[in-house]
């Protein structure tokens, strides 16, 4: 008679090895999430990146610890955090490199059951941090795989527990200078008896309940009430971020060209309309208003203008009006000043933060340099060349050079005017036009050599420059013709994704210009004397916005995912959750309507045949399609539990013994048998030859019966 085959089960040495390869597989995940916070633990990770995998294959290396080095190991790890927090004075990145440590040292040396858990506890800190301070959508799919990842670790822990447990003596070779047995490991033999062992059905029913559980869990994102968590759990403070990025207090020629060799997203804007805006939009971050030795700077009277730092996230610019929107996200490590493209009416932060605001130069900062992604709503923000003034310019006229060189941009500013005193426009005008004949631009720039100030011997020179040194050269030039001016540093222009319709503005966008002073006007006027900026008719401009507006490459594709990632579930507010609601309910209305035609209309269709004239050969295909599709089904029955299915089952597994097995175990308590008792045919299914079985779907049926008795 043919016995079913049982499960093979693992071992405890095999449990201590898949355990330890889990153990492993999530100190890498855990370590790799570090990587989205841009700190400076680039070393430690790949140093777990590289150690890690390499214990991993030979276990037996991490046995041969000596004693020492584990008593040595967590003094020598919290006397280098010490140092660490002492000489960085970074709490949060201090703490992560901590961690770093941790992981390093334990999946790196032999674990018991409470170092397992630590490391659970160790990856899942790292995680933590990275999910809130990170919008990156790879860290989206690595949660998940960390998930998964960690309760089959734990998984596998209870298992060596209970095989532990269940065990007469204690494997040999586990002690603290011994090399265990399970070390020995090859790799092909346990993944065959990790198969063999494993159970398909189990392991469906685990991953549905673990798909389940993530799809509960996305509506109940969905539907919960949102709650306002500011500043990222205060994680971000604990960050003393430093941007990557030349707009800061102070420009010196150089740093926004160096931000223009960058081509990743720094910027990302959703316009009021779908349309794309011209590529003349100016996103103005830092005016700079002082000028001392070949630097642009924020003068302490500029810095102390504007409101105090609040922690509500709302300004009021009192200039826009209307009801448009524009939303911005701003990258982590460009700048802690907001871009804007001109005055607004109200501007909103998606979490309260400390920021200030200067109405006077229409400038937004926020106190410390953002660690994650900064979202921003402006209503009523308004496009124009040219931004009222406030109060009085004057001191905007103030030229810290030597006597020299004054009388140097003196004679160059009459060179421009032409002896006249034109006005603002047409002294910039003049400017850029004097500029560009005497210089090209180029990204690559050289001062001249010599004494004085660099921008005063540039102008005189012959050289190529960029953007930086047009834009200061015009404003000292209008201050040496009497006419207060500034810098500004930002972003010019933008790409246009067309998959989700928004502007993307990349590092490369970063600009520097100048403003002017307009006294009849009583505004700011804004002048771009760069070579090629202001080339906003003909062909060849015509040409620049089409090729750079319209952006359907792979770049954008993967830029627009990152941009759903963010939208939906890293900055879903509770607008965004109403809006999403009534979205889902629209849906799923406009699919009942749809629903509910498909059925008027196959209705309509079935009472027209049903109505339609009847006749001796209509009624014998009926019934001829009714005997059909009723002996099929009577076939189907018959043959359920005789199907071999051999191109797949292995030899003892046959599912008429299973079934008649279960049978057997159900009906084992009713006592003695009676006539017409349904176990005799059990046994014979289940150990007797196939010739000598009876039907077995009619013992089945019996059996059934028997049991509801």
């Amino acid at each position: 008679m043919s016995m079913e085959r049982k499960r093979p089960q693992l071992s405890l040495d095999e449990l201590y090895q898949l355990k330890w390869l889990l153990g492993g597989a999530l100190a890498l995940l855990s370590a790799w999430s570090a990587l989205y916070l841009e700190e400076n633990v680039w070393t430690l990770t790949l140093l777990i990146t590289v150690l890690v995998p390499l214990m991993l294959a030979r276990p037996a290396w991490a046995a041969r610890w000596p004693v020492w080095a584990h008593r040595l190991a967590f003094p020598a790890i919290v006397t280098v955090f010490a140092l660490d927090l002492y000489t960085a004075a970074d709490i949060l990145p201090s703490f992560l490199r901590l961690d770093l440590m941790l992981l390093l040292y334990r999946g790196t040396s032999l674990r018991k059951r409470r170092d397992d858990l630590q490391l659970i506890v160790l990856g899942l800190f790292l995680v933590l941090v990275a999910g809130v301070l990170t919008v990156s959508l790879a860290f989206a799919a690595q949660i998940l795989v960390f998930t998964a990842c960690a309760l089959v670790f734990l998984l596998v822990i209870n298992l060596v527990d209970a095989k532990e447990a269940g065990a007469a003596t204690v494997p040999a070779g586990t002690g603290p200078a011994a090399v265990p047995a399970w070390t020995q490991v090859r790799w092909r033999r346990l993944f065959r008896q990790v198969r063999a062992a494993t159970d398909g059905r189990v392991v469906a029913l685990g991953g549905a309940l673990f798909a389940g559980v993530v799809g509960l869990s996305a509506l109940l994102f969905m539907a919960m009430p949102r709650f306002e968590l500011a500043n990222s759990l205060f994680l971000d403070r604990l960050i003393n971020r430093q941007t990557r990025t030349g707009f800061s207090d102070t420009i010196r020629f150089g740093d926004v060209t160096d931000i223009s060799q960058d081509n990743s997203v720094a910027l990302r804007v959703e316009t009021p309309g779908r349309e794309p805006w011209p590529d003349e939009l100016y996103w103005r971050m830092v005016v700079l208003d002082e000028y001392h030795d070949g630097a642009f700077r924020v003068s302490n009277r500029l810095r102390g203008e504007g409101g105090n730092y609040t922690n509500e996230g709302f300004a009021r610019g009192g200039e826009g009006e209307g009801a448009s929107v524009w939303t911005f996200y701003l990258e982590p490590g460009v700048s802690r000043y907001l871009p804007l493209a001109g005055g607004f009416g109200t501007l909103r932060l998606s979490a309260p933060t400390d920021f200030r605001y200067n109405r006077a130069t229409r400038v937004l900062a926020l106190r410390n340099d953002p660690a994650a992604m900064v979202a921003y709503r402006v209503t009523g923000m308004r496009l124009a060349d040219r931004l009222p003034a406030v109060r009085s310019s004057t001191a905007m006229t103030k030229l810290e050079i030597n006597d020299r060189d004054r009388e140097k941009l003196k004679k160059m500013a009459e060179e421009i005017d032409g002896g006249g005193h034109p006005g603002a426009a047409e002294f910039a005008r003049r400017a850029a036009d004097w500029l560009a004949a005497r210089h090209r631009y180029s990204l690559q720039m050289q001062l001249p050599p010599g004494a004085g100030d660099p921008l005063v011997r540039w102008l005189e020179s012959r050289e190529p420059g960029h953007c930086e040194l047009f834009a200061g050269s015009l404003a000292i030039l209008a201050r040496a013709e009497g006419l207060p001016s500034r810098v500004i540093a930002g972003f010019r222009g933008g790409d246009w994704n067309e998959f989700e319709n928004y502007l993307m503005v990349r590092n490369s966008n970063a600009h520097a210009w100048c403003e002017i002073y307009d006294r009849a006007e009583g505004a700011w006027l804004r002048a771009d004397p760069t070579p090629g900026a202001t080339e906003s008719t003909g062909p060849r401009a015509a040409a620049a916005t089409e090729r750079r507006t319209w952006n359907q490459n792979w770049s954008a594709r993967f830029d627009s995912l990152r941009m759903l990632w963010y939208r939906h579930i890293v900055n879903f507010d509770q607008a965004t959750q109403q809006e999403t609601l009534h979205a889902l309910k629209d849906a799923m209305a406009g699919i009942g309507l749809r629903l509910q035609v498909l059925g008027e209309r196959a209705w309509r269709k079935v009472s027209a045949w049903w109505y339609a004239p009847w006749s001796l050969r209509r009624a014998g295909e009926i019934l001829a399609a009714a005997a059909a599709a009723t002996a099929l089904f009577r076939a189907a029955r018959q043959s359920r539990w005789r199907r071999s299915w051999r191109w797949r089952k292995k030899p003892g597994s046959d599912p008429v013994r299973r079934e008649a097995g279960r049978w057997l175990i159900r009906l084992a308590d009713r006592g003695p048998r009676s006539e017409g008792d349904v176990r005799a045919d059990l046994q014979r299914l289940r150990y007797g030859r196939r010739e000598t079985w009876p039907e077995p779907a009619t013992v089945f049926r019996r059996a059934r019966r028997h049991a509801r008795k």
